[in-house]
């Protein structure tokens, strides 16, 4: 197709946008030697994003909303059918239909526990095709969940645009991409997608990223983070199990402030276990000059930085188990291996957003006159205190007898603080009812040191009221 034949195509289709639906059968009418209406169709389709135009079923076009995104995000249940679909052509192609079988099976099976044991230690993996196959099978699922479930801060405060521009950096296979891909199209918007990749995972993205539908427009960019020069700017970056992998994570991060909109949001992800979700805290805490922390840690203190170790993360509810673990996992002849270790439904991870408009998910600050700030622990240790605090952890009991347990902070803590529940009652139960990133007021909570644990804990017992505080 020549350039005057698709200038004329999008000429006809500024004009046309917002009179009615366009249809590429009707806009062939406008065009010189009138091209075919598939031809027609793909163009508009290329230039989707900058015309800000949604693709319907019915294969016509129209205007996307220019408000923020209406999207929830309800329980995931299970990774979509498609990619899993996708997944199996790779491993089939790569080691033929019996690939959870035989020799490729126990590689699979190596490279997954070696990812395991990489990341526990704090090793770099390098992903050829077959590390990256077995990264997707193990990991996939769970970080598809966790792409949906942490944008909730933003999504709960109108915080993310309808046309979402979204850069990925260090994107892997996917997992998160994939997840926020599919919750913005399903509520309506279109993603202009740029995933930053330059290792092999990049070709498993490519073939998961041509399942993600019409209003979704990727680009792979097959560069390391630190020499990536964005073109423009996005309303989302996310930097996914990528931050601790990097020589100079803070110096990163502070590249690509340019890079953002300036009410756009960084997202941090990290695996739940304590190196990365401590050094995830580490990380933000480095970035304060540049940014501002909008979840989950928000520094209710105005000037306050906490110091404390800050094992945050949140839990969500099991996935199922996809078929492709559930073959690999069956097909272990190992019999001294731990039953379902390669199958991995948990959804666990550490998150951070950050911001460059000063704004934060709770938007609060505590009145000096009446509650006690954390920093000052010190000095309240062994007295019954109020305190107002974040909830930072799921129940954290080390067995079904011990006490319900929770990290909480207020953004000021040179020390951990735990609350823990010795007897709920009703003035009380806000505590374990409560959601990850709640904000709750304590009133008269006692105050101890734990030697053990090297922190603080507030005992909530039936003398403490715990009551979630609503915020803007």
């Amino acid at each position: 197709m020549s350039d005057e034949q698709r200038d004329a195509i999008l000429d006809s289709v500024r004009y046309l946008r917002n009179v009615r639906p366009i249809d590429p059968d009707e806009i062939q009418e406008y065009v010189a030697q009138r091209p075919h209406p598939g031809v027609v169709k793909q163009t508009i389709r290329e230039s989707a994003v900058e015309l800000g135009l949604r693709e319907r079923d019915d294969g016509t076009f129209v205007p996307a909303s220019e408000g923020p995104l209406d999207a929830t995000v309800d329980q995931v249940e299970a990774f979509p059918e498609r990619y899993a679909r996708v997944l199996e052509n790779l491993l089939v192609g790569e080691f033929g239909a019996g690939w959870p079988d035989g020799e490729s099976g126990e590689q699979l099976r190596s490279r997954i526990r070696s990812i395991k044991e990489s990341y526990l230690q704090g090793a770099d993996v390098a992903y050829d095709r077959v590390t990256a196959l077995a990264y997707g099978i193990y990991h996939l699922p769970d970080y598809y969940a966790v792409g949906q479930y942490a944008l909730e801060p933003l999504l709960a405060a109108d915080r993310l645009p309808t046309q979402l521009r979204v850069l990925d950096v260090g994107a892997g296979v996917g997992g998160p991409g994939l997840g926020i891909i599919d919750l913005v199209c399903e509520g309506g918007g279109i993603v202009d997608y740029h995933a930053v990749e330059p290792s092999d995972a990049a070709d498993v993205l490519s073939e998961l990223l041509d399942e993600t539908g019409r209003n979704a427009h990727t680009t792979i960019h097959r560069e390391r983070a630190e020499d990536f020069d964005p073109a423009g700017t996005f309303d989302l970056i996310i930097f996914s199990n990528v931050l601790d992998e990097l020589d100079s994570p803070a110096a990163v991060l502070r590249t690509y402030a340019d890079a953002l909109e300036s009410d756009g949001s960084i997202l941090g992800l990290s695996p739940a276990d304590k190196r990365t979700a401590t050094g995830l805290r580490t990380i933000e805490r480095a970035v304060e000059d540049t940014y501002t922390i909008y979840a989950p840690t928000v520094r209710l203190w105005p000037g306050e930085t906490p110091a404390g170790k800050c094992w945050s993360f949140d839990r969500k509810p099991d996935l199922a188990v996809p078929p492709f673990q559930e073959r690999l996992e069956d097909a272990c002849d190992d019999p001294d291996h731990d039953d379902g270790e390669f199958e991995n439904a948990d959804v666990q991870y550490a998150y951070s957003i950050l911001r460059k408009d000063d704004a934060t998910a709770i938007e609060y600050t505590p009145d000096a006159s009446r509650v006690m700030k954390m920093a000052d622990a010190d000095g309240y240790v062994t007295d019954r205190v109020d305190v107002v605090g974040i909830k930072l952890s799921p129940d954290l009991r080390s067995g079904p007898d011990a006490n319900p347990l929770f990290l909480v902070g207020d953004g000021s803590e040179g020390t951990d603080h735990f609350a823990v529940l010795t007897r709920e009652s009703t003035l009380n139960r806000d505590l374990v009812a409560s959601q990850y990133g709640d904000l709750l007021s304590f009133e008269n909570a006692l105050a101890l040191w734990n030697d053990d644990e090297g922190a603080y804990n507030l005992v909530v017992d039936a003398e403490t009221v715990v009551d979630s505080v609503p915020v803007p």
